[in-house]
């Protein structure tokens, strides 16, 4: 059996650098008030002796628990099978990473499950929430501010005043001030996907929606309607079927879309897995890509345009920065709260960032033309 090693301590530290133990205290959780002589010596001495910082004690004096909740409205299975949420995860985990933070998943399995993150955030463990994947019935935004957790949201949010959008990917002057959230520009993203297909000549331009309570989905049914509107006058219902962001979802909607509408020429896919799912249906039904039906996805992940036959047509939208700057805003508004700034400005991005529109964070989006449309 290995002995124990002891750890070095406080005292030992204080001792090495010749100065007290509260003036190390205060260097080591990064208080203010000690020379910068002082404190290089406190450095030196513990990286010579290996110190590390007990994190319940630090946390005692530092009220910070260096802890972000990653919360992902939906199950264990939808997670780890969808790139997207990986992606995602990925510019999280690189932002908090580079910041010394913790990342702490939550997944959210049904609605069991809400009342247990609740009291999980409310606990204190964690010194801000990162939500995404929300449902527009969810109850979550409504524990979480009863929680009183600093929050940063990805997507649009579909509560309260912000339910309405421009049409330009912006929300209006004034919404919904006290959430901030990061996004892409769903709506323009769809319009420059389906007017690319119009632009080919197709004029049987079908939808496959994402899932409809979920407003990434609401905004690029939005953006497609929208441009076979000014190309028709309106939208035929019928090239309209709704899925849910998965390839299964995708199979099925396009059988329905073929009994429905057989005489379709193009499909606008929700997302790039919906597109997969349509583009295995459109070949076993002896339809050709492009020639017979061409088919646009969105997002651009890398692993599904891969795995597509022929190579996909998509919008893309930067998954990972969105995460990434999820994350940044959220230490930045951490951040300023220690440092004494009115509370209710802690969370405001900054306004001369580019894609910023109040408290929302708005990335472009770009076609990516490939051999499907």
């Amino acid at each position: 059996m290995t002995e124990a090693v002891s750890r070095p301590t406080l005292e030992e530290v204080a001792a090495r650098a010749g100065v007290s133990r509260a003036t190390v205290s205060r260097v080591v959780n990064g208080g203010d008030g000690v020379r910068e002589p002082l404190a290089e010596r406190v450095r030196q001495a513990v990286e010579e002796l290996g110190y590390v910082p007990n994190q319940a004690a630090r946390s005692l004096v530092t009220r910070r628990h260096d802890a972000v909740a990653v919360v992902i409205a939906e199950p264990e299975a939808r997670v780890f099978a969808d790139p997207f949420f990986a992606l995602q995860l990925r510019g999280i985990s690189k932002e908090l990473t580079a910041h010394d933070n913790q990342l702490v998943l939550l997944l959210i399995e049904g609605r069991a499950d809400h009342p247990r993150v609740a009291r999980y955030l409310a606990g204190g463990h964690v010194d801000g929430a990162l939500v995404f994947s929300l449902h527009l019935d969810d109850p979550l935004p409504g524990l979480i501010q009863a929680a009183g957790v600093p929050t940063v949201f990805g997507g649009r949010p579909g509560w309260g005043d912000d339910a309405d959008t421009t049409g330009t990917g912006r929300t209006r002057a004034g919404q919904n001030q006290g959430v901030v959230y990061v996004d892409c520009d769903n709506r323009g993203g769809a319009r420059a996907a389906v007017r690319h297909l119009v632009d080919k000549g197709r004029r049987r331009v079908a939808h496959i929606t994402g899932a409809l309570d979920q407003t990434s989905a609401v905004d690029r049914l939005d953006g497609y309607r929208d441009v076979m509107a000014d190309v028709l006058g309106e939208s035929d219902p019928r090239l309209v079927v709704e899925s849910d962001f998965t390839p299964a979802g995708g199979e099925r909607a396009m059988r329905e879309l073929l009994d429905r509408c057989p005489d379709v020429d193009a499909v606008f896919a929700a997302n790039d897995l919906t597109a997969l799912g349509a583009l295995r249906v459109l070949r076993a039904s002896g339809r050709r890509v492009p020639e017979d039906v061409a088919v646009v996805g969105f997002d651009d992940m890398v692993p599904v345009t891969e795995q597509a036959e022929p190579p996909l047509t998509t919008v893309r939208q930067d998954i990972e920065e969105m995460g990434r700057l999820m994350a940044r805003l959220l230490l930045q508004g951490l951040s300023s709260d220690r440092d004494g700034r009115d509370g209710r400005d802690r969370m405001r991005p900054d306004p001369e960032a580019q894609g910023t529109a109040g408290r929302a964070v708005i990335l472009p989006t770009t076609l990516i033309h490939r051999a499907s449309a």
